[in-house]
Parts: structure tokens; C-alpha cells; sequence
């Protein structure tokens, strides 16, 4: 019988799916695992939810119990009844990365969890029952530098000779509106840019969408300024390291992949200070933090960057180190570990 399930109930891939598929494909040689619900990239193929129902009727052997590793409220839910209702001989732990207070559900579904895993400190201090605080990390064996970033580049087919890009949901939280502008302000100056919108936007977003295209296109920018829509995760890993920057100006964010996905791929950022995002630039070795809704600012420290050919090779050699030594995959994964070996360990219940 597995020993863990790792749940996936949203058909979409979000950072939070990109977050489970990288610790997932560490687990595979730690785990006898199933991934219930959707897939995940490079992932083993997901069972249904009545398979891994049918599979708990069992405990593994050697264990008293098998571990439910869930990220979402509907996975709560579900290894919940699994628990409580079937009775089914499973611990659950939660990885919690908000930095802000839960609304009543989550925070009833949350108090109900065997272990939580927090994702940094400040997301610590809005959930109980943390067993241990865990950064994501990224795959730094799927994410790597580009050998000739140029070359890279060019392959791509967005035309220029250089790429800036933001990578998210296309909303007012994610902060599109702020990167926009913000290339407004420095592709003028910049012959030969090309800023990418990576991401789609939801119907209710597709105003903001539409507002965004026009100004683009007011500034005489349509060709430069570009709205590919969202990139398939599997063709991600490529587009990233042919890019020379990842700019990322949300308004609010819990944690935040995609620079540490930019770092790894020898990429430097720029970023609001949100998320952990402090964290990942080092005092500015690897990013640059700017202040919340600072387009301007952004402008200023992109421009900094890319016109410093020194100073860019060196921030990128450094995202690189950083992410291998501080915020990998491996070293995620290593931490939820340890949690789980807590538990079974020690044998505890709610």
C-alpha cells in the first residue's frame, strides 16, 4: 500500500501546482506515492480520488498510518472525510504560504490538520499547529542556465535581441498593470526589447485584459509588448532561460515562484516587495526590490541591470548559486521529510 498520497484537484497549473510537482518528483525515490486528482509535469499519471479511497482501507506496511499531503481547501476536505468520516488510517499535512489572515473555512479546515507546514516565518504566524517552516524550492536540474542566451533567445520567435518577461495570472493583484506601465516607461530606451505578459486571464479579468492591449497599443508598443497568453509548463523551463530579466510586480503574494524559477535558469528579477522575494535577492546579488506600486522605480532598476553587462553576468551567476544552495527543490523536500518522519515516528493523532 503507498505510503503517501500527494493531492492535485485543480485542472489548472498554478504556482501552487508547480510548488507540489517539484517536491513530487523528489519524493519519487523516497515514497511508494500516488498523485490523486489531476497531473502534474513530469509527475507519475494521477489516480481518481475513489481509487485512493479504496487504496486507504489499508494502512502501508511497516506504518501505522499513510500520509496525505494537501495544498488546496477542497484537499482538506477530502482527507478529511477520509479521516474523520471513513475512518481511514491517514495523518494529513498542510503547506501553508499565505501572509495574511485565512478566511473562516480555510482556517476551520486548517486548525483540523495533523501537521502544517509553513512556508516562511511571516506565514507561520497565521496557522496552528506548525511542525516546521519549509521554503519552496525550485528544480534546479529542470531549470538551468542557457548556454548561449542569445541564441536561446532568438529561438523563441518573439523577434528583438533580448527578453524581459512577467509570468502570472493577468489581474490587478498580480500587478500586469504595473508591469506594463513599466515597460512603457523603459523599452524607448531600450532598442531591441521585447516584455512578454505571460499568463491568461480569467473572463472576469478579460476588461483589465483588454484595457492593457489598448495602451500597449496607444503607446505604438503593440509589437514589442507582447500577450502570448499562458506558456504550457512543460515548454516554461526553456522560454525562462533565454530571458535576460523577470520582472514581477504583484500587489500582494504568498511566496512566489517565478523569480526563483529565473534565478535558477541564470536570470535576474526585479520585484515589489512582496512575497519572499526580499529573500531571494540577497541584498540585491541575484534582484532587485522595489517599492509597491513604483513602475517608475521598476523602470529604473530593470534599465540598471540590462545596461551593465557586468553587473548582469555577475547577478546571474549569483541567482544561480542561491537557488542551488538555498531554495531548491531538494532542500524542500528534505524539510517536508522530516516532518512526515516526525509523525510516524511519534506515532501522533489529532
Amino acid at each position: 500500500m503507498p505510503d503517501l498520497y500527494v493531492t492535485n484537484f485543480n485542472r489548472n497549473f498554478t504556482g501552487v501546482s508547480a510548488t507540489a510537482a517539484n517536491v513530487l518528483r523528489q519524493q519519487l525515490a523516497m515514497h511508494d506515492l500516488r498523485l490523486v486528482g489531476y497531473p502534474l509535469p513530469g509527475c507519475p499519471a494521477p489516480i481518481p480520488l475513489a481509487q485512493a479511497r479504496q487504496l486507504t482501507r489499508h494502512p502501508p506496511e511497516g506504518r501505522g498510518f499513510a500520509i496525505w499531503h494537501v495544498r488546496r481547501n477542497p484537499e482538506m476536505r477530502a482527507a478529511l472525510w477520509l479521516r474523520d468520516v471513513l475512518r481511514r488510517q491517514i495523518r494529513i499535512v498542510f503547506t501553508s504560504a499565505a501572509q495574511r489572515r485565512h478566511s473562516a473555512v480555510p482556517r476551520w479546515l486548517i486548525a483540523r490538520m495533523d501537521a502544517v507546514i509553513a512556508t516562511t516565518e511571516a506565514a507561520a504566524d497565521f496557522v496552528p499547529n506548525v511542525h516546521a517552516v519549509v521554503p519552496h524550492g525550485v528544480d534546479t536540474d529542470l531549470f538551468t542556465p542557457a548556454a548561449d542566451r542569445a541564441s536561446d533567445w532568438a529561438a523563441q520567435g518573439f523577434g528583438g535581441t533580448l527578453g524581459i518577461a512577467t509570468l502570472g495570472r493577468i489581474r490587478p493583484e498580480k500587478g500586469t498593470d504595473l508591469f506594463v506601465e513599466a515597460m512603457l516607461r523603459l523599452l524607448p530606451n531600450l532598442p531591441g526589447a521585447m516584455a512578454l505578459v505571460l499568463g491568461r486571464a480569467a473572463p472576469e479579468h478579460q476588461p483589465f485584459l483588454r484595457g492593457l492591449q489598448a495602451q500597449v497599443a496607444a503607446a505604438g508598443l503593440a509589437g514589442r509588448i507582447l500577450f502570448p497568453g499562458e506558456i504550457p509548463a512543460g515548454e516554461l523551463p526553456a522560454l525562462m532561460r533565454s530571458l535576460s530579466l523577470v520582472v514581477q510586480l504583484p500587489r500582494y503574494e504568498g511566496y512566489g515562484m517565478v523569480p526563483l524559477e529565473g534565478m535558477a535558469s541564470g536570470v535576474p528579477f526585479v520585484a515589489s516587495d512582496a512575497g519572499s522575494y526580499r529573500a531571494f535577492a540577497a541584498q540585491g546579488q541575484s534582484g532587485a526590490i522595489v517599492a509597491q506600486d513604483a513602475p517608475a522605480e521598476a523602470a529604473e532598476a530593470a534599465a540598471a541591470i540590462l545596461a551593465d553587462a557586468g553587473r548582469h553576468a555577475a547577478m546571474a551567476r549569483a541567482a544561480r548559486e542561491i537557488a542551488e544552495t538555498r531554495f531548491s527543490a531538494a532542500a524542500e523536500a528534505a524539510g517536508i521529510e522530516a516532518v512526515y518522519r516526525q509523525l510516524w515516528d511519534s506515532n501522533l493523532r489529532r
